[in-house]
């Protein structure tokens, strides 16, 4: 037995609004909707599914719960920000006036806040 390897990931978000995760994941973030049920929307996010699931209740985590990998973190940032996309900034971190924070292996990072409160991000490497 390999394990996990070589199986697909499925990515989980919680959300307490169905219809409003359907649109920022949808047609904010741009990723295509796969499939849907009464309880939750499939989108997919690279090779990855990501399933966006009603809960009754949620408390968003301290941390970042998803991310992606992009090429331009600049113009990524830019255009997000156009769609009234919400970017964190964290006190005591040296952030540039994007919200992008540079660490110290050289990747750029900025973090993004979706309707339910979850942390995200995109990297650039």
């Amino acid at each position: 037995m390999r394990g996990l390897r070589g199986c697909e990931l499925v990515a989980f978000v919680p959300t307490t609004d169905r219809e409003r995760a359907r649109r920022f994941y949808g047609d904010i973030l741009g990723l295509p909707l796969i499939s849907e049920t009464p309880v939750a929307y499939v989108f997919q996010a690279g090779q990855t599914r990501l399933r966006v699931t009603v809960v009754k209740r949620h408390a968003p985590a301290p941390f970042t719960v998803l991310g992606w990998i992009v090429s331009d973190i600049a113009q990524t940032v830019r255009q997000l920000g156009e769609r009234g996309v919400r970017f964190r900034r964290y006190e005591g971190m040296d952030q540039d006036e994007l919200g992008i924070w540079s660490a110290p292996d050289g990747a750029r990072v900025a973090w993004l806040i979706d309707p339910d409160g979850n942390t995200l991000s995109v990297t650039q490497l």
